[in-house]
């Protein structure tokens, strides 16, 4: 029995629609990339060469869309952290994990965003950044246990790093890209022990987590809907 008109339309259709979601999430990395997380969904629809409305049947809001994207940079993340872990020296697995995450902000300006945001709807996005953390804590108090890190450093100094080289990633672009590699050297250097003197009090947990969760709903409300981008 041959099949009816609606069943040969089908695949088609659900091809051009996979095709679709792909040029889509392709656009919106080199987007992302170019223009950091406050880029439009209409400047993605360009990109992608789409309608904006076919943009939001496969992604309903702009969080989904940085989700799809940046999967693979977390699962990175995650992996680097691990990396980091297996290095025998605590200190040269600290550092090389700093340098290699503040690589990956420099390289891509969109994910320099994501690694100082918090997207609490983005579950999966969010468990890959809960597991990256558990290893970050490991990780400094085996750099401190060697006697290499100092003291006083603490998770949240950490946080603090990224935006700052988020930000010179950003003000630095393209005139300037080695920028950020004198920065984390700098900075480096001031978490060795021993301490050169004491440091003010670090952010509290639940004041930091607020302030990301600020930025990523900055990044959610910019321009986000049928903008000119």
């Amino acid at each position: 029995m041959t099949p009816g008109p609606k069943a040969t339309d089908a695949q088609p259709l659900r091809s051009d629609a996979e095709r679709n979601r792909g040029r889509i999430i392709a656009a919106a990395r080199t987007v992302f990339e170019r223009d950091g997380l406050g880029a439009s969904m209409a400047s993605v629809a360009r990109e992608a060469g789409v309608g904006i409305a076919t943009l939001f049947r496969h992604f309903g809001v702009k969080e989904d869309l940085i989700a799809a994207v940046f999967a693979d940079r977390m699962d990175a993340y995650v992996a680097a952290v691990d990396d980091a872990l297996g290095v025998p020296d605590p200190w040269a697995g600290f550092t090389g994990f700093v340098e290699a995450i503040c690589a990956m902000q420099a390289a891509d300006r969109g994910f320099a965003d994501v690694l100082t945001t918090t997207f609490p709807a983005a579950e999966a996005l969010e468990e890959r950044r809960a597991a990256a953390y558990q290893g970050v804590v490991e990780l400094v108090a085996r750099a401190k246990d060697s006697g290499r890190l100092r003291q006083d450093f603490t998770t949240q100094d950490l946080v603090l790093l990224l935006v700052a080289n988020a930000g010179v990633v950003g003000f630095a672009g393209d005139t300037v890209p080695g920028a950020w590699r004198r920065l984390v050297a700098l900075l480096i250097q001031s978490f060795q022990a021993p301490a050169r003197g004491p440091l003010p009090d670090a952010p509290a947990d639940d004041a930091l987590y607020e302030a990301m969760v600020r930025a990523g709903a900055a990044s959610i409300a910019s321009r986000e809907r049928g903008s000119a981008g």
